[in-house]
């Protein structure tokens, strides 16, 4: 019921009234990304929405969510990921991007969620909400709530956010500051991310198909599982620094899936 309330509340109007609301908060707060060597079309001072897509190169219905998931990759306001799943692999076609790990990650989404089973392409927007990958409508309004509960929350006091920071020996160092929204133990992740993939597909549901996959996620690994608010520093190095287009860091309730905030770093 909630999801339909903002759905119908979304127009170009508040589209617009967002954008302007977002460069407001440029000039008020810090960003959730910093890397004095980032590419220009980097984030600034933009709370991320975090856009988990679970798809597989064996399903037949998951290139038009890919082709979606590339699109939201360029934005700087989204911070779009792509893990593939092994469940298809049976059908002809072995996804040399698929890890059981990730399999398992959308389980835990879809056990919050309530959805009675794995499928694909399912897109999991801030970690509380999903939708079928291939909805870009039903995505974007997903997403344009997601931005608008994280304006408000950042023009309150001591609202969360991760600063990151390239080092020089190629590791980063991440700052962890404010306070969560909803208590609990928060994991802080760590992912990283490869630069556009291409595939030609020889088998399975896609055989023949020229496949290009954006920002397919490499590595995840928790840093920690302890921060429950308030200021922490981690540093990583250089050997984390997995994927060759970037990497990204998560504040997440592993009892809600909620993200809490998110950074990144593009190489």
């Amino acid at each position: 019921m909630e999801f339909e309330v903002y759905r119908s509340f979304m127009t170009q109007n508040r589209r617009h009234f967002l954008k302007k609301s977002f460069a407001a908060l440029s000039l008020i707060g810090a960003s959730g990304v910093f890397d004095s060597n980032r590419p220009a079309h980097a984030a600034d001072n933009k709370p991320l929405v975090v856009v988990e897509l679970f798809t597989s190169q064996g399903c037949s219905s998951c290139p038009p969510a890919e082709a979606f998931l590339n699109d939201l990759a360029n934005r700087d306001d989204v911070l779009a990921l792509e893990f593939h799943v092994d469940y298809w692999d049976y059908i002809g076609w072995k996804d040399p991007f698929a890890n059981p790990d990730f399999t398992a990650r959308q389980w835990h989404y879809n056990t919050l969620l309530g959805s009675a089973y794995n499928y694909t392409p399912q897109m999991v927007i801030d970690g509380r909400a999903h939708e079928v990958g291939s909805r870009r409508s039903a995505v974007e309004a997903r997403i344009e709530a997601a931005a608008m509960k994280r304006m408000m929350r950042k023009q309150e006091t001591n609202a969360p956010e991760i600063i990151m920071k390239r080092t020089e020996d190629g590791g980063a160092i991440i700052n962890l500051n404010g306070k969560p929204e909803e208590a609990g133990s928060y994991d802080l992740l760590l992912v990283g991310f490869d630069a556009p993939q291409e595939t030609e597909v020889l088998r399975g549901e896609n055989s023949g198909k020229h496949l290009v996959n954006a920002h397919v996620v490499r590595a995840l690994e928790t840093l920690s599982s302890n921060w429950h608010g308030g200021s922490s520093t981690v540093t990583v190095s250089p050997q984390q620094m997995q994927g060759s287009g970037g990497c990204a860091v998560l504040a997440q309730n592993p009892d809600t899936g909620t993200i809490a905030a998110a950074a990144k770093l593009t190489y």
